[in-house]
């Protein structure tokens, strides 16, 4: 049997297994719904529409994709190189085709041999960059809250195309930005009682700033809070 084929059988007995990794991204703090969670991703595997029945096998895959069988030929393969690569950062986490690629590039992995990998990837829905998106900005709103320009800005580092975090930072709307802003105006006014109003206002407003928010919602929302303080 060939070892480099990419049928069924012979995707399982390159390590890669038959099955898909799963895992819905969650913040370090492993709390989405805590502000002081940072959000970031942990856990194992893939995720998101295709990705949630897909865990369980993704430590065996990796181990087989390895090259567990110490050939030598299968270890100067470029092609079951870059799947057990790929196959052992999925399991610690799920990542974009960006980020793969990137990680695929610094292990001098040849560019066409990425490109073939990481679209059958795609294609068995191990790498979802949609899915992606769609649950780090779930995540990262409800545990940092974190506006749409900020979440824009993250998912473009890890290399998400423009138009899939567009369609992902749509799902935030004005309102419950805002919600979400004065809940965090709410947790942080008093720290800053006994200041100077427009130091507060300063505080306040960059600390939303800093997540994101624009300077016109920021300083409404402090300035609300300002004045709804000053009338207990």
């Amino acid at each position: 049997m060939e070892r480099n084929a990419w049928g069924p059988l012979d995707w399982c007995a390159n390590g890669v297994g038959g099955e898909e990794l799963t895992a819905p991204p969650v913040d370090e703090a492993g709390s989405p719904g805590d502000f002081d969670g940072s959000g970031d991703f942990g856990g194992a595997g893939g995720f998101g529409r295709r990705g949630r029945s897909r865990r369980g096998s993704g430590s065996a895959a990796a181990d087989g994709a390895d090259g567990a069988d110490g050939s030598a030929d299968e270890q100067a393969d470029p092609a079951v190189r870059a799947r057990a690569i790929c196959l052992r950062l999925l399991t610690g986490s799920a990542k974009t085709r960006g980020q793969l690629a990137e990680a695929l590039r610094k292990r001098d992995i040849p560019d066409e041999v990425a490109e073939e990998v990481l679209s059958r990837y795609e294609e068995v829905g191990l790498v979802d960059d949609a899915a992606f998106a769609e649950a780090w900005v779930e995540s990262r709103h409800r545990g940092r809250g974190l506006a749409r320009r900020a979440l824009a800005t993250e998912l473009r580092s890890r290399g998400v195309d423009n138009a899939v975090v567009a369609e992902a930072v749509a799902q935030l709307d004005p309102e419950q930005e805002a919600a979400t802003a004065r809940a965090l105006v709410e947790r942080k006014l008093r720290s800053t009682a006994g200041l100077d109003r427009q130091v507060r206002l300063r505080r306040l407003a960059g600390m939303l700033a800093r997540r994101g928010y624009s300077e016109g919602l920021a300083l409404r929302v402090v300035r609300e809070a300002l004045d709804a303080e000053r009338e207990l």
